[in-house]
């Protein structure tokens, strides 16, 4: 018989099946499914921009609106380009440096690919 595996929390070998398809770590009661390599499975990320066109780290883009920077920081004005941009998860997607203004966050809904 195989015991199951460690738990991915907190690395205790004391855990268990439940019967409900899942595994129980009795220390920190992390629970996770049985069937590892389905919960796994990564979903690739897409980055789209305004036109849909797909976005990759190193692209240049161009600001379709004027954006109020928070802070009091001034106005992103609409037609500024944005070179060597950077794809990040959360909730702004890139990641970048805008003459003037220096490093900021931008979401891909209000770029256009060059």
């Amino acid at each position: 018989m195989s015991s199951p595996p460690p738990c991915p929390a907190c690395a205790s070998t004391l855990t268990y099946e439940d019967g409900l398809g899942n595994y129980v770590c009795p220390e920190c009661a992390h629970e996770w499914p049985i069937k590892a390599e389905a919960a796994t499975e990564e979903a690739v990320r897409v980055w789209r921009d305004a036109a849909g066109k797909l976005l990759q780290d190193g692209d240049a883009v161009t600001v379709i609106k004027d954006l109020k920077l928070k802070g009091g920081g001034g106005v992103v004005k609409q037609g500024t380009r944005v070179k060597n941009i950077r794809l990040v998860d959360g909730d702004h997607d890139i990641d970048c440096k805008i003459d003037g203004f220096g490093a900021m966050s931008l979401k891909s809904e209000f770029v256009r690919k060059i």
